[in-house]
């Protein structure tokens, strides 16, 4: 019995050790989902925080949570391990052991071992904003990395199916080569232009797969059945080099032998979702930037791997601008929102020009509000996103403005007031819907402020000279019923229509002062400065004792003043410091358990409001807002790409902290807004 009990120790011993060496390091934090390849609407694969630990059982998904194929094998000395995406795995393979796992603005990064050797999974999606070909371009980057270490033997192997179309049951796949680099493509059949699945997937357009040998490997490939194709590796380290037809259920893979080595060895692959009509702008089809320059997919690609060395270089100088201005503007935890928030923004714009001419010149941009209602350029997502492009690229403001000016100036938009959107349905830009949303109030005060915005952080006056017109229509709209609102939508549209909205009339004084700023006019300016008197001195949207902003003149509820927001990055002065005293005192107070609602009469919040109010605080209520934020990101509550709306208390089956209806909107460039306050335009490459 005495052996026997020495076993029965070991062997509680040895599950010890592997529960401890199971256990994932997570850095800066475990976010509640990691961007694996994130570059635009159409290409957004993530990876739940809470799946981690699990990686490689687990598959990618899309932003709105569905699953998408796409697995990393690899054979050491022989035994083969599933390190990424096999939630099928074959027979004679055994999971690898995930150890660590980092996020920064542009890279997720995932450690694992498999056997007696090391790997790296490096997730890159470039964000080079001042580059439009590298920004344009429609592809993310894979590098596996097998470390140093003892003498063995390693192939890796990757694989894709088509759920990557959109339209999983009836596709069709191609392969071909240019010099060294492999180039699969795969597009769903009978599928309209602009069309989307349910899941918001374009239907129309190549998913595309692509790799070349590296230095050390020797590259092979096969299409076919998953089964059948990963069955070839696991049994003989390569695949057959046969391409047989799709079939349901199917995939197109690549393997690299390694060979037998004690050094580290990096392979690399590119992942994308081209369209070449990509946008419908007013009957106009759009496409990607990069094509002025390659125009075919394989040429695309091609200079994609090709790139590599230069963005990887280029990512390492942003990620650390972005880590030192999150630190420099509010410590190490702002640095951590600063840097999950940044692919999600630029990964919900694509930059175009012209289908038919290619022309340079005529460049411009498209931001999809992801999740909500999926409308194209939407004024008010621009206004939530504004901060990050005036800290780091400020021409995104004119791209993304231009088509709504366009739209503005053409015989289909007749209104005196901002148009709401250019179009319900992503990528169709084909004009605001009669039937559509309307803010006048709110989008009015939005172009201004926006215009604005541009010239200030880039010093560029073009986008005001052309478009004076439209600017002065809408400032005088503000002038003639900014004051007393009437019965409208807000950004807080979940009142719904409501008369006397307090922010909205705090909109309309900034928005005046702005445009005062604008065109040098000070009559507009001071105007603002009389409402804002008015709205804050005289209690006309405050309470009697000027302790908090009301929701409505003369009613109860408060609400967050997040219009205040370009009074203070602006210098304006349109409020005197006793209003931002006022509400610095007051916020604390009405705090619920995970953090600060958007009003008195609901128990959510919105991190977009929220960081504009951060900026427009001070002190101890500043680092609350802060501390909630990141809080919110890395309570393991959620497993949706950051979502901007969350419960601050509990409510209807959900826990203070959950996220609450949204994912994925690129409005998380609101979390600049803090940043913003210290400097414009920061970044120069």
């Amino acid at each position: 019995m005495f052996p026997r009990a020495w076993r029965a120790i070991a062997l509680v011993a040895s599950c010890l050790i592997a529960t401890a060496s199971s256990a994932v390091t997570y850095s800066p934090v475990k976010p509640p989902s990691y961007p694996l390849a994130v570059r635009s609407p159409y290409l957004s694969a993530w990876i739940p925080g809470s799946l981690v630990e699990s990686l490689p059982s687990h598959n990618a998904q899309f932003w709105a949570g569905n699953n998408l194929v796409w697995s990393v094998i690899a054979r050491v000395d022989g035994k083969t391990y599933n390190l990424f995406g096999v939630a099928s795995p074959n027979d004679e393979t055994q999971s690898a052991t995930v150890t660590a796992a980092t996020y920064t603005s542009t890279h997720s990064t995932f450690t694992v071992t498999a056997g007696s050797r090391q790997f790296t999974l490096d997730f890159f999606s470039p964000v080079s904003p001042k580059n439009y070909v590298r920004q344009s371009l429609p592809f993310s980057y894979l590098t596996v990395t097998v470390t140093a270490g003892n003498s063995a033997s390693v192939q890796v192997y990757t694989d894709i199916d088509s759920s990557w179309t959109g339209q999983a049951s009836d596709s069709t796949w191609s392969y071909s080569t240019s010099g060294k680099t492999g180039v699969f493509q795969i597009e769903a059949n009978g599928a309209s232009t602009y069309s989307q699945n349910s899941n918001g997937q374009a239907l129309w357009g190549s998913a595309v797969y692509a790799t070349r040998p590296s230095a050390s490997s020797t590259l092979s490939t096969q299409s076919g059945p998953r089964v059948a194709v990963r069955d070839q590796f696991v049994n003989n380290g390569t695949l057959s080099g046969n391409h047989a037809a799709w079939s349901s259920g199917g995939v197109v893979a690549f393997a690299h032998d390694l060979g037998t080595t004690t050094s580290a060895s990096a392979v690399t692959f590119a992942i994308g979702h081209v369209r070449e009509e990509s946008i419908d702008f007013l009957g106009e089809a759009q496409t990607g930037y990069y094509r002025a320059s390659y125009k075919s997919t394989t040429a695309a690609v091609v200079h994609f791997l090709d790139d590599y060395s230069s963005a990887k270089s280029e990512s390492t100088d942003f990620d650390s601008l972005i880590e030192s201005t999150g630190t420099s503007s509010y410590g190490s935890n702002y640095s951590d929102i600063l840097a999950l928030s940044v692919r999600q923004v630029y990964g919900g714009i694509e930059i175009t020009i012209p289908n038919d001419s290619l022309d340079t010149e005529y460049v411009r941009a498209f931001i999809k509000e992801i999740s909500s209602d999926g409308n194209i350029n939407t004024v008010d997502v621009i206004y939530a996103t504004f901060p990050i492009f005036y800290t780091l690229s400020p021409d995104y403001l004119k791209l993304l403005l231009l088509p709504v000016f366009e739209y503005q100036a053409s015989d289909a938009y007749t209104k005196e007031y901002a148009v709401h959107e250019i179009g319900a349905n992503y990528p169709n830009a084909t004009g605001h819907p009669a039937d559509g949303e309307e803010m006048p109030i709110e989008e009015s005060g939005n172009i201004i402020i926006l215009t604005y915005a541009y010239e200030k952080a880039s010093g560029n006056t073009d986008l005001s000279d052309t478009y004076s017109a439209q600017l002065k229509q809408f400032a005088e709209y503000l002038y003639e019923n900014g004051l007393y609102p009437a019965s409208q939508l807000s950004l807080n549209d979940a009142l719904g229509e409501l008369a006397n909205q307090t922010n909205l009339a705090v909109k309309a004084a900034v928005g005046l002062a702005t445009y005062g700023a604008l065109t040098d006019q000070k009559n507009y300016t001071t105007t603002g400065r009389e409402w804002a008197d008015k709205i804050w001195t005289d209690h006309l949207g405050t309470d009697d004792a000027g302790t908090r902003f009301l929701i409505q003149y003369d009613t109860t509820p408060w609400f967050l003043v997040f219009n205040h927001y370009p009074d203070v990055l602006f210098d304006l002065d349109v409020f005197p410091d006793e209003a931002y005293n006022a509400t610095t005192d007051f916020y604390p107070t009405v705090r619920e358990t995970a953090g600060v609602p958007l009003d008195g009469a609901i128990g959510w919040g919105q991190t977009n409001w929220q960081s504009f109010v951060a900026a427009t605080v001070t002190g101890d209520t500043r680092d609350l807002f802060i501390s909630d934020l990141h809080a919110y990101l890395s309570n393991g509550l959620n497993t949706a790409p950051w979502s901007d709306r969350y419960w601050v208390e509990a409510s209807n089956g959900y826990s203070a902290g959950q996220s609450y209806s949204f994912r994925a909107r690129p409005t998380l460039g609101s979390h600049f807004a803090l940043a913003a306050l210290s400097g414009a335009n920061i970044w120069s490459s």
